[in-house]
């Protein structure tokens, strides 16, 4: 198992600048990868671009690039561009968010998810081996049949053909599809003790699609699990610097019908607890909303406590087949925290030789 760092997106003018010097710092203890995301604030690109130039070895991840902000071609090129100016160190983790991102922000109605995704990558993938772009649609006809456009080709010469893609995915449909069109999984809030089912799905899926080795159909797939780590020894001390990070996601990200991480709190066992941080984040009670996650959730899907604590259950990780455990340096730790928390999961976990 692999260690990666997710810096998450910046909230205020001083964090790129922390998210930087956290990314120098995991280039500098060896760290293999580094994973930012998008809502609806600071963008991806932008940032791995920048921090791509002040690092020197370790991979730039996208966690996520958001399908509805962007047309599949100009994905493309964002990845050609970052890749070949990083020397190959680009990956390209793509998600459809949710329907009150695309649908307010972006304007993009949130139909089909699944379609739209399969449509999304084959047209990435096409445009970066630069073939002449033509797809029958439904969710994007290229080139438009009614008009003057023509099949074009991917006008500069990228580094690599292919790219990795990794997909975020949490339900069971989304996961099957991110086994049978995907290099690997960018997982949140993955519980070791439920991830089994999941990697289930997905190794089927590769299965099915002739993916991997006949042996062992996840070979070559990296599991990318985005895991908060909190070295402070008592345990609930530990995971209230995570209690707004899950009110949010459990009750905020997405509308009450459709909140695919509230589903998987549920599918945890947490339902009742689920619905309760949801009805209280939705009536603006975000501090109740807070104190009303689980502790037990907190737990499964986070490593908190002493660091001795935390070394132990690091192998957990590694024994349900993550391949990637990206640390999570977000919630409440200011820069010097994070770096600091960086070095120690460093020295906790030495991994294996490839």
């Amino acid at each position: 198992m692999r260690l990666g760092v997710n810096l998450g997106y910046w909230d205020r003018p001083s964090a790129g600048h922390d998210m930087v010097a956290i990314a120098r710092e995991a280039d500098r203890l060896g760290y293999d990868s580094l994973w930012v995301a998008e809502a609806y604030g600071s963008d991806a690109p932008s940032m791995l671009a920048w921090i791509g130039a002040l690092t020197e070895r370790i991979h730039l991840g996208s966690a996520v690039m958001q399908i509805p902000a962007r047309t599949p071609a100009l994905t493309a090129m964002t990845a050609a561009t970052i890749d070949t100016m990083s020397q190959g160190r680009f990956r390209l983790g793509l998600g459809v968010s949710g329907p009150q991102v695309s649908e307010g922000w972006h304007g993009v109605r949130f139909t089909s998810p699944l379609g739209r995704t399969r449509d999304y990558v084959e047209i990435v993938r096409s445009a970066l081996a630069r073939e002449r772009l033509t797809h029958p649609g439904p969710h994007y006809e290229l080139p438009l049949p009614d008009g003057p456009g023509k099949a074009l080709k991917l006008g500069s010469r990228p580094l690599r053909s292919e790219v990795p893609v990794y997909l975020a995915a949490v339900g069971p449909r989304n996961l099957a599809l991110t086994g049978e069109i995907a290099d690997g999984w960018l997982a949140i809030f993955l519980s070791p003790e439920q991830a089994r089912e999941e990697i289930r799905l997905i190794a089927e899926a590769r299965q099915a699609a002739g993916r991997g080795a006949p042996e062992d159909p996840m070979a070559g797939f990296d599991v990318v699990s985005s895991t908060p780590v909190i070295l402070v020894d008592d345990v609930a001390e530990a995971a209230g610097h995570l209690r707004d990070y899950c009110a949010l996601y459990l009750g905020g990200m997405g509308s009450r019908e459709q909140n695919f991480y509230n589903r998987l709190a549920c599918r945890m066992g947490f339902e009742q607890e689920a619905a309760d941080v949801q009805d209280l984040y939705l009536a603006g009670r975000h501090r109740e909303a807070a104190a009303a996650v689980p502790l037990d959730f907190i737990d499964e899907t986070a490593l908190l406590g002493s660091p001795q604590r935390v070394a132990r259950r690091l192998q957990r990780y590694e024994d349900v087949g993550v391949t990637t455990l990206a640390v999570a340096t977000g919630g409440r730790l200011s820069r010097d925290q994070a770096t600091a928390t960086l070095a120690a999961v460093a020295q906790l976990h030495r991994p294996r030789p490839d």
